[in-house]
């Protein structure tokens, strides 16, 4: 086994966490008011692109400006990131994320599938099973979240499986990051003169965005990046449904979230579906 594959589990682990903090500081920013949610994207990709320029300046000096990248995935990435944060407007931390990466795994499943790739039955159980918590948590009732906030974060999680399906090619993770969030810039930055009416930002806020932006985003999409070379697809999208129960966590103990029966149940669900998905590798037909 080579030694980038045997930091695959650790590169994986790290990412997990940087997507489970994005839940937690997004929501920190926006659930005070402290800062509007198209302010709170624009600064969160403006910042992960300097950070990301920084590294690659400190990398290699003197070609910190052939960042290789794509519109393609830049639009991606913007794609995700402003709905994601508006839908943080109405969404718990640990909601928010467990319907972000329900939606990043049908992506990335049924992209596997049209590829070729046949999940096998236990597999298929596994999705099914993660899939059903994912309808238990939206069945209407009283702690039903809200539909609006819901459908957001529906197309943030389908963005941010086709953004990670293109980091299967990407041969220089940090360049490539770099490269998607630099031009991502104007992208979000349209989002933000559309919004631009009620834009508002306080220094704490400011602060949770370019953390998020810097850190959790920047460094974090550069290590799944890199973690990625070694990950199917099937295997990508299933691992992420981890991210739920560490942003369920860190609510509930940053937050003062509660833990609602509905929200448990489905987590024990969907969780429990990752087990049986990875349990066995695909086959290719």
């Amino acid at each position: 086994m080579s030694a980038e594959r045997r930091t695959t589990p650790i590169l994986t682990a790290a990412a997990l966490t940087a997507f489970a903090a994005n839940s937690i500081l997004c929501r920190l920013a926006l659930r005070d008011g402290s800062i509007d949610a198209a302010s709170f994207s624009t600064i969160r990709i403006v910042a992960g692109a300097a950070t990301l320029f920084l590294l690659l300046r400190l990398r290699h000096p003197r070609h910190a400006s052939r960042w290789p990248g794509s519109w393609t995935g830049a639009a991606a990435l913007a794609l995700y990131a402003v709905p994601f944060s508006f839908a943080y407007l109405s969404l718990g931390a640990g909601t928010g994320a467990l319907l972000l990466f329900g939606a990043v795994q049908v992506t990335m499943v049924l992209a596997s599938i049209r590829r070729g790739v046949r999940p096998r039955p236990s597999q298929w159980a596994g999705l099914a099973l993660a899939f059903g918590g994912l309808i238990y948590l939206f069945l209407p009732g009283i702690t039903a979240p809200a539909p609006m906030g819901g459908a957001l974060m529906f197309i943030a999680g389908a963005a941010w499986g086709a953004y990670s399906l293109r980091g299967h090619g990407a041969e220089d993770a940090l360049a490539e990051t770099a490269g998607n969030f630099a031009r991502a810039v104007p992208v979000v930055g349209v989002a933000w003169l559309l919004a631009f009416g009620t834009v508002h930002a306080q220094s704490s806020g400011i602060i949770w965005a370019v953390l998020s932006g810097a850190v959790a985003s920047g460094v974090g999409y550069a290590i799944w990046y890199a973690a990625l070379r070694h990950l199917t697809s099937v295997t990508a999208a299933a691992v992420q449904l981890a991210v739920p129960l560490l942003a369920g966590l860190g609510g509930i103990l940053l937050l003062d979230e509660r833990l609602t029966f509905r929200l448990a149940v489905a987590a024990v669900l969907v969780l429990g579906g990752i087990g049986m998905t990875i349990a066995g590798r695909a086959t290719t037909s």
